[in-house]
């Protein structure tokens, strides 16, 4: 029998009285989050530093996209805020970025699904709840090239060249920094002043969508869930595509994009490899910083596709 640290144990006498732990492993941890998994059944995820407000906007978001997803999704057995504390059922599955399936491309037309069915979800009933992101693309690329800067030694020399000219590079229009002077005419819009103020292409994103938070069956290729929702956020959808992008490649993104049935402008492309290119910036940055090995080795194997793609 696995030890239960004790802040795990008090929680489930708290909220699941009577219910005892015979087994307590880690199941994985993050930037934000620790997670354990509880006789195979449970994962208690535990903020590093909580936020009672972003816990119940986990929540909350959680309960507006399981009726809608077609992946499953965390079912939420407690939270408890004040501590940052989420339980859920355990989802079967891997995660990809340890257990990558044989054939990515079969995962392109259940992803195209799921995030249709995310962007659609009207942002009125939840823009109380989750941020509204609208961090600008050229702080995104500053803050890239004081990452690279200090990794840059350990990128095989004959790739340097990509990485240096993107952050060389004017970013791409940042359709909500920089709203267009005659935006297009958005049918989710909530309201004129939403367009005018640029935010009528915001919609409900997972905002991390990489291989680390999505499930698969590595035996027969098939997505199981979709985990951690801390940062969903009402922002740009190109930020979910992204992390396609990065981690699975630019052919598992087109055909993804291809089952997609949500709206993208025709610049959204455009901002879909840069994003992917500054966040495999990050990953190598955090790999080979403060964070596991394998972000790294992830970033510098998808190097070269995800700065040429």
């Amino acid at each position: 029998m696995t030890a239960a640290p004790p802040d795990v144990r008090a929680l489930l006498a708290r909220h699941l009285p009577g219910r005892e732990a015979r087994s307590l492993v880690p199941a994985g941890q993050g930037l934000d989050n620790i997670a354990y998994e509880i006789d195979g059944e449970l994962i208690v995820r535990c903020a590093r530093e909580p936020d009672p407000e972003a816990t119940r906007a986990e929540v909350a978001v959680l309960a507006a996209v399981a009726p809608i997803s077609p992946l499953p999704v965390p079912e939420v057995v407690f939270s408890d805020p004040e501590a940052g504390v989420i339980a859920y059922r355990r989802l079967p599955g891997r995660p990809l970025h340890r257990h990558p399936v044989a054939d990515p491309r079969r995962l392109a037309e259940p992803l195209g699904a799921f995030l249709g069915a995310l962007h659609a979800v009207p942002p009125a009933p939840l823009g109380e709840l989750v941020p509204l992101d609208r961090y600008p693309l050229a702080d995104l690329r500053e803050e890239a090239a004081q990452e690279y800067e200090a990794v840059a030694a350990q990128v095989p020399p004959e790739h340097r060249r990509l990485v240096e000219d993107f952050l060389a590079a004017d970013p791409p229009a940042d359709p909500l920094a920089d709203p267009p002077v005659d935006p297009p005419v958005d049918p989710l819009a909530e309201s004129p002043e939403q367009v005018a103020a640029g935010t009528a292409g915001a919609r409900l994103c997972h905002n991390d969508l990489g291989a680390e938070h999505l499930l698969a069956d590595p035996g027969t290729g098939t997505l199981t869930g979709v985990i951690d929702w801390t940062d969903a956020a009402l922002t740009d959808p190109a930020r979910d595509f992204a992390r396609v992008y990065r981690d699975l490649g630019p052919e598992v993104y087109e055909l993804t994009l291809a089952h997609y049935d949500g709206r993208l402008d025709d610049a959204a492309t455009g901002r879909v490899r840069f994003l992917a290119r500054c966040a495999l910036i990050e990953d190598l940055a955090h790999g080979l910083g403060p964070g596991p090995r394998h972000y790294a080795d992830a970033a510098l194997a998808h190097l070269v596709r995800t700065f040429t793609g």
